[in-house]
């Protein structure tokens, strides 16, 4: 078993308010867990206006397949359009 991990630092440019960048970082946050099924949550910066981090995490049942998706999930992160990615750290842990 292999577990996935992703540290994601986000500027939301434009952003006024917490609600505006709350309504761009929930959308990407479900069009994730729609399209990937993986859990996110925002785990830092909540309280910035322009600012986001996000954990994105997952399980998958071999390296070559949670390398994979690690990939395509930064890939999408990457290509999201109201957001622009500061910083992506990204992990796979290995069951001992």
């Amino acid at each position: 078993m292999k577990v996935g991990v992703i540290k994601a630092h986000l500027q939301v440019p434009g952003s006024r308010s917490l609600k505006e960048k709350r309504h761009a970082i929930r959308s990407l946050k479900d069009q994730l867990q729609s399209r990937f099924k993986v859990s996110v949550a925002e785990v830092d910066d909540q309280d910035l206006h322009q600012s986001a981090v996000l954990g994105v995490s997952f399980v998958a049942s071999d390296g070559k397949n949670a390398q994979s998706r690690l990939q395509n999930l930064v890939n999408f992160i990457e290509d999201y359009r109201n957001a622009v990615v500061v910083a992506i750290d990204k992990e796979i842990l290995h069951e001992d």
